[in-house]
């Protein structure tokens, strides 16, 4: 959760505790447990009292070895943050339970610098034994994004609820300043089944919601301000949306609804949100200009790599003047799945507040992303949302203790029982085998390598595709015999493998006429597939270019999809660049480039583009740029590669899509929010490989504080400062040209422009770029009147831009192994002169 300021936490909690809570309805806030931590007297807060843990008391119980109570009453106003209390060894807090459900469990964590300093805590959050929050630390309060509070929804049972705080490690502590546990109202959780949105988009049902704890990540207000606790039916805090948003253009707040809401049986109550939430919401941004252009309204949430999360999204028409029985829109998650959302459909009746629930799989980017946006067609495009809750679901959370008992038994028995009937399993299946196929030596007395097994001659490319058509066999003298590619790669052996992407794992090998290869192998579960398949061996069969990684051939044998590509042997380019999170020093290749060598490898990319985008009679959109698909040669030329998600079409044609592909950080955000695909989301694409190239880190960090996750978005922030060389890699530091560097940037801040006709094409950036290595590698003295907007192209000699098709190349017709576009020569002459563009 993110976006208060420290301030505004101070001034908001001290109106919260001159809260008084009441409601109309059944269900009221118990007056159970709340624990004012490290004190030794109550804290009455309104009808609220928090109660001294260093006292007797009633309800629950601290056990703990080795704890202190500490005190900063200077630290603010607060008096509930005033006090905390440190545990340095596993400690707990133990609860009576009287009633069966769910229940809201609320830390409080303020720092501050008593004994130690807060900040330093790390440790861990345990319920019934089992961890809920894991290796925690606290923000600074100083941060724009820091909020005191972290949220769970527990299932409980009658008897002893038992919270633990447990130190990280010998060297750390835990600390807290306040404890909440109550029950939360009935029905705040549907006891059915649940819409599960799984990784590719698939919609279908997830039981046992309840049996898991939930982590609140983020409760956002959609189009509207702080909601503080004071406010809330809950005590919750909602934040504005604002920060979430991918393009703050598309959307507009509604402004603040004055009417009654109309609260429905069937739809939400004031405890799934309190009433500012549904009196606010984020519209489409429409005016007379942009109503035949729709887009859609995008935010992207951080989110834990791979974990399922309870998605809660709030709706309550107050856009619509009148009725919404025709209000209809779409909404998207992950861009895989779409719903269409009908409030008429879910209350009868305008102002009516109501939610729907997903759980939805996270993929490996750690960001989750929801849009909203309009039917198609529609004479009146609408959308709008009012809030969004995301919480995590704790899978890993396996009870241990008095009301687990009963289970142990199974877990004993269960996995003895499982296990034996497994390896019955595993030695049928075997004997199955041994009786249906017959076992023939991997290579013959000749050398000649013959199938595995009796082999079948069922070929992927002829399978029906998702429209029903039938593919015939590609047929385009490519194949490689699936035997072939068990030689290359000694039976796939692990010790090989070099990479692994959205098709499979990719592995280092060496046919038997000696040409080192990759192969590329498709795998269950990943990303791209069939489609992909045939999509890579279409276009690279149809290509060739000096700065295109060359395809081989490829292999559809019995259920294989696999590609074989010539081996680049010094990797990708991120290799060279920087190491990825969670990575080893010595997993990365290690050199570390010249600014020249940059230059000269950004060149090649671009040549390649300019080949695929121009020197063939269809364009063709290559949709995944980045560091990782440039690949380098032994001679370090630049190769792009991975074609699988690739369009082809004619060069102006613009492609609608409903399913966004490519990669996040890299995405174009006109195709991300309009769902249209052009050249121009490849020079988007380029402009944030320049961009790593440059600093030297990923395109999306999480690591790193909010503004500077995103590297377009940070590093035009400092572009337009006129202060991009406070960013670049330490490395270059001294190392570039003023003038090359300012010219670089301008090339980035034209490549990243937010609409496709604002961008070069990528023609001009070659150029460009072949311009920046003339100012690396000359001395080009500028005259004041040269400022960023001059054409240089106006002093030099007069002669004509070749046309696109005198760019179709094969690669025979290649001559110059380093970073020369092959066939433009007489173009590329021109530019061996200073100042040059």
């Amino acid at each position: 959760m993110a976006g208060f300021q420290p301030l505004k936490i101070f001034s908001c909690l001290s109106i919260w505790f001159l809260f008084h809570f009441s409601t109309s309805n059944s269900y009221t806030l118990p007056d159970q447990y709340f624990i004012n931590c490290g004190s030794p007297s109550d804290l009455a807060v309104s009808t609220q009292t928090f109660t001294g843990d260093e006292k007797s008391h009633s309800g629950y119980e601290l056990s703990s070895s080795d704890s202190e109570a500490v005190e900063e009453p200077t630290l603010s106003a607060i008096e509930l943050y005033q006090t905390a209390r440190i545990f340095r060894r596993s400690s707990s807090y133990e609860f009576d339970i009287a009633q069966n459900g769910t229940y809201v469990v609320r830390f409080h964590f303020f720092p501050f610098s008593s004994l130690g300093n807060l900040y330093n805590a790390r440790f861990n959050i345990l319920a019934y034994g089992s961890p809920i929050l894991s290796n925690f630390t606290v923000k600074n309060s100083n941060s724009p994004d820091f909020v005191p509070v972290q949220e769970f929804f527990l299932p409980v049972r009658v008897g002893k609820l038992r919270i633990g705080l447990v130190p990280f490690d010998v060297h750390s502590f835990a600390f807290a300043n306040a404890i909440e546990v109550f029950l939360a109202p009935p029905d705040f959780f549907p006891d059915s089944s649940v819409a599960h949105v799984s990784g590719k988009g698939q919609k279908e049902d997830y039981n046992g919601l309840l049996r898991s704890p939930l982590h609140v990540i983020h409760r956002i207000n959609v189009g509207g301000d702080n909601i503080m606790p004071n406010n809330d039916t809950l005590l919750r805090y909602w934040i504005p949306d604002d920060d979430y948003l991918f393009n703050k253009n598309t959307s507009r707040n509604s402004g603040i609804y004055g009417g009654k809401l109309n609260y429905q049986s069937g739809g939400a109550t004031q405890f799934h949100a309190p009433d500012s939430v549904y009196r606010t919401a984020k519209e489409m941004n429409i005016n007379n200009e942009t109503r035949l252009n729709s887009f859609n309204i995008s935010w992207r949430f951080d989110v834990q790599k791979q974990a399922k999360h309870l998605v809660r999204l709030h709706f309550c028409d107050i856009v619509t003047p009148t009725t919404n029985e025709f209000t209809k829109f779409n909404l998207y998650i992950y861009s895989n799945f779409r719903q269409d959302i009908y409030p008429y459909g879910v209350i009868s009746q305008t102002a009516a507040p109501f939610f729907i629930d997903f759980v939805v799989d996270s993929d490996d980017s750690g960001l989750m992303l929801i849009h909203v946006g309009p039917k198609s067609g529609d004479d009146a495009p609408i959308a709008f949302l009012n809030g969004v809750e995301i919480m995590e679901v704790v899978d890993r959370f396996a009870p241990r203790g008095s009301d687990a008992k009963r289970r142990n038994l199974f877990i004993i028995i269960g996995p003895c029982v499982g296990g034996v009937v497994l390896v019955l399993i595993i030695l049928a299946v075997f004997m199955f085998c041994l009786k249906r196929r017959k076992w023939m030596p991997l290579e013959t007395a000749d050398g000649r390598l013959v199938y595995l097994y009796g082999g079948s001659s069922h070929s992927r490319t002829s399978v029906k595709t998702t429209s029903g058509s039938v593919l015939a066999d590609l047929n385009l003298g490519l194949k490689v015999p699936f035997s072939e590619i068990l030689y290359a790669t000694k039976i796939f052996n692990t010790k090989l493998i070099i990479g692994e992407g959205g098709f499979g794992k990719v592995c280092k090998g060496m046919l038997r006429n000696g040409t080192k290869v990759a192969v590329k192998r498709s795998e269950p579960g990943h990303r791209q597939g069939l489609l992909e398949f045939q999509t890579e061996i279409m276009v690279l069969s149809q290509i060739r270019h000096n700065n295109l990684v060359p395809l081989i051939g490829y292999c559809d044998e019995r259920d294989e999809m696999i590609l074989v590509y010539e081996f680049m042997e010094n990797g990708t380019l991120r290799d060279h660049l920087y190491t990825q999170q969670g990575e080893s020093k010595e997993s990365a290749i290690g050199s570390k480039f010249s600014w020249d060598q940059r230059l000269r490898i950004c060149i090649g990319a671009a040549q390649g583009l300019v080949y695929l985008h121009t020197g063939h009679s269809r364009a063709i959109i290559h949709r995944d740029i980045k560091s990782t698909n440039i690949l380098l040669d032994k001679h370090y030329v630049a190769k792009v590669g991975d074609f699988g998600l690739s369009r082809l079409d004619q060069v102006d044609r613009t492609h609608v899509t409903t399913d966004v592909k490519g990669s996040f950080g890299y995405l174009d955000p006109e195709y991300f929010r309009c769902l249209q695909l052009t050249l121009k989301s490849d020079v988007y694409s380029f402009g944030v490989v320049l961009l790593e190239v440059l600093c030297a880190r990923p395109a999306i960090d999480n690591s790193l504080p909010r503004e500077q996750v995103n590297l377009s978005e940070w590093g035009m922030s400092w572009q337009i400062k006129g202060e991009l060389d406070k960013i670049v890699d330490p490395l270059l530091l001294g190392k570039i040209n003023p003038n090359c560097l300012r010219k670089y940037g301008e090339t980035v801040e034209k490549c990243l422009q937010e609409c496709g006709v604002d961008r070069p094409n990528m023609l001009d950036v070659l150029w460009d770029l072949e311009y920046c290595l003339q100012l690396q590698n000359t001395a080009v003295v500028r005259e004041p009147y040269e400022d960023s907007t001059t054409d240089v192209s106006l002093s030099l000699p007069v002669f004509q831009r070749l046309p696109s098709a005198s760019l179709e190349i094969v690669k025979d017709e290649l001559n110059d192994e380093s970073y020369g576009y092959s066939g433009g020569d007489e173009v590329f002459s021109q530019l061996k002169i200073d100042g040059a563009r």
